[in-house]
């Protein structure tokens, strides 16, 4: 009978203690970073009445005999369950996704261990937790932003408002698209020399800028002519009796083997006039009198091509042929002009870039084409100049051959791209650096040159070019003269700068390519120098890199924080303020960085909630309270069996 007053009796204790823990977790519904805890019941001792019997030839065995006393309490665990995030917007406000604890620690290298991130800097500019006045443990980093990899946990504090030491450029980055097809090159008459040349316009395909000095030898297309063999011949002279005497008239011309006209309309009475006039109505050619007074016909085409026969229809003697231009009569009797011959001229080209080192300035020497008018039959112009696009024109009068120092000299504009950067030097002053692209007259290559704007003096390796291969691809960055780098002196006391252009790796397209896309995009992307800053606001990132903002724009990491895990998280032991410390139990700290040794990420600007379930919380609560009354009960109906048991010698 006592012992079930007993049972009752510890059930209603540690069902007490149940509610104790549901009532701290309740409590702490709005606790930031806080696990809840949950108690294990397990029967207490138990009393044996009679042991378990062994099974025999003659019976089975029978089972032990025992009587619980009662319940006790197991354990308390502490439940490590992922709290939800809270966004508050302030930057040392850190949640933890994942497994892991903040280290707190104080100047006696005592450590704590905490999931409520809610930190902030104090006097010091040291970042600790404002509730305790611990520090937050991490790693400072170097000057370069390295966290070394044997610097040792310690206090973080950051240098606000301090100065951050202007860097020099040491290297200037170049990427993008030069313009393999890009032709600024227009072309301008600069000197007609004896050439008859009076106009040029166009673009140079080619894109190459400089001056072609044009050299022109040989003579001009001739026309075909052909002179009668009857001189004294007068305008007013008839053709047939009284005149010339003439009986047949009518008589053709071939023109160029082809084309046949024939004469026809005139008589005796007909002059001489009124032949010049018959021919004269033929495409193609002009008949006139020499001052001799022979008859004179010339071929309006000029060249070898341009020839003509005269043929009469009669063979007989007194046709014009015979009486006007000397052939003797007969059948097929005939005359041909002496043909006229083609331009032999030979132009001579001699190019000089204007930019160019090596065997890209030149001179390059090539021979222009003739343009032939095809009308006249005359070299009216030269074609070819860049590789085509500029139109050469001496009208209609025709090319000349030139003499010495009075050449044909054209001036071809360059093709140019330029991207600029501001750089620093050793003081932090600013220059702009600009590098301005020329294309050159070696295919797939483009000659460059580095200059300043302001009092600056480019000293050495100013001037150089790129190569890209027939891929578009990166063949080679070079500077003339052998240097490795631009040399600036900013002539304003600081050091030298000694800058490096990066144009990409050869056979890549990680930097400058050649393609033709048909503009320019190329442009220095990148320089590493910078001015003097100071430190404005820091950024907390997922590994708990801390990055200090400077004024000068530049981005550094200042330090890091750590975190800490443990082999068995439930075996910490709880030190108040929502922190932990190592038990027997727990394991030691794993002390390590974010998303790398410890499985976590750090989120900054929020925070990490209560893991506590209020609906678990209030069903666990309705199961204790009913847990005691059923033990309240127990203790009830016991008293009153004791009383029975009392009042039977009543």
């Amino acid at each position: 009978m006592m012992a079930s007053l007993f049972a009752g009796v510890s059930g209603l204790k540690n069902h007490q203690t149940k509610m104790n823990v549901i009532g701290n977790n309740i409590a702490n519904i709005n606790t930031i970073g806080f696990k809840a805890s949950r108690v294990n019941f397990q029967e207490a001792l138990v009393q044996t009445f009679r042991g378990a019997g062994r099974p025999s030839a003659v019976s089975g065995g029978t089972n032990p005999l025992q009587l619980g006393l009662g319940m006790q309490v197991a354990a308390i665990d502490t439940m490590f369950q992922q709290g939800g995030l809270e966004t508050t917007g302030q930057i040392t406000d850190l949640a933890i996704q994942g497994s892991g604890f903040f280290i707190l620690g104080d100047a006696n290298d005592n450590k704590f261990y905490t999931r409520a991130g809610a930190f902030g800097f104090d006097a010091n500019s040291s970042l600790v937790d404002p509730a305790t006045g611990l520090f937050v443990l991490g790693k400072m980093a170097d000057s370069s932003g390295n966290i070394p990899s044997l610097a040792t946990i310690g206090t973080i504090t950051l240098p606000f408002g301090q100065q951050d030491p202007a860097r020099a450029t040491e290297v200037v980055t170049l990427a993008n698209n030069i313009d393999a097809s890009a032709t600024d090159s227009i072309a301008r008459l600069v000197h007609a020399g004896t050439s008859n040349v009076f106009n040029v316009s166009g673009t140079a395909l080619n894109g190459v800028g400089g001056i072609h000095t044009i050299d022109i030898v040989g003579n001009q297309a001739t026309r075909g002519t052909f002179i009668g063999g009857v001189p004294a011949l007068t305008l007013g002279t008839s053709l047939g009796a009284g005149g010339l005497g003439i009986t047949v008239f009518d008589f053709s011309l071939t023109i160029d083997g082809s084309r046949t006209e024939n004469i026809t309309g005139l008589s005796g009475t007909s002059t001489v006039e009124d032949l010049l006039n018959g021919i004269n109505q033929i495409a193609g050619v002009t008949a006139t009198l020499t001052a001799g007074g022979e008859m004179q016909i010339t071929r309006d085409k000029a060249g070898s091509d341009a020839v003509y026969n005269f043929q009469s229809n009669d063979a007989v003697a007194g046709n014009i042929v015979n009486l006007v231009f000397g052939v003797a009569p007969g059948a097929g009797n005939t005359f041909v002009s002496a043909g006229g011959n083609d331009a032999t001229f030979v132009a001579t080209d001699t190019f000089v870039p204007s930019r160019g080192s090596g065997p890209a300035a030149g001179p390059v020497t090539t021979t222009l084409d003739l343009v032939i008018d095809d009308n006249t039959g005359l070299a009216t112009g030269l074609s070819g100049l860049g590789e085509g696009g500029v139109e050469i024109s001496a009208g209609s009068a025709g090319l000349a051959a030139t003499t010495v120092g009075n050449e044909l000299v054209i001036e071809t504009a360059a093709t140019t791209h330029s991207t600029s950067i501001n750089v620093f030097d050793s003081q932090g002053a600013k220059h702009t650096f600009t590098i301005e692209f020329f294309k050159s007259i070696i295919d797939n290559r483009w000659e460059w040159n580095a200059s300043t704007l302001g009092n600056e003096t480019v000293t050495t390796g100013g001037s150089g070019y790129v190569l890209f291969d027939s891929d578009g691809s990166l063949r080679s960055f070079d500077y003339n003269g052998g240097a490795t780098a631009v040399i600036i002196d900013p002539n304003n006391g600081a050091d030298n700068l000694s800058i490096t252009l990066d144009a990409g790796t050869p056979g890549n397209f990680n930097g400058l390519t050649g393609f033709a896309s048909g503009r320019h995009t190329a442009s220095i992307v990148a320089q590493d120098g910078y001015g003097l800053g100071i430190l404005e606001k820091i950024a907390i990132d997922e590994a708990g890199n801390i990055s200090g903002i400077f004024s000068n724009g530049v981005t550094r990491v200042l330090a890091q924080i750590l975190l800490a895990d443990f082999s068995n998280q439930a075996g910490l032991r709880k030190a108040g303020k929502s922190m932990y410390q190592p038990s027997a139990n727990s394991g030691e700290a794993v002390e390590g960085v974010a998303g790398s040794t410890v499985a976590a990420r750090i989120s900054s600007g929020a925070l990490e909630s209560s893991a506590v379930d209020i609906a678990q919380e209030f069903t666990s609560m309705i199961t204790a309270q009913r847990g005691f009354q059923a033990n309240a009960r127990i203790i009830t109906t016991s008293d009153n069996m004791l009383d029975e048991l009392v009042n039977i010698k009543r």
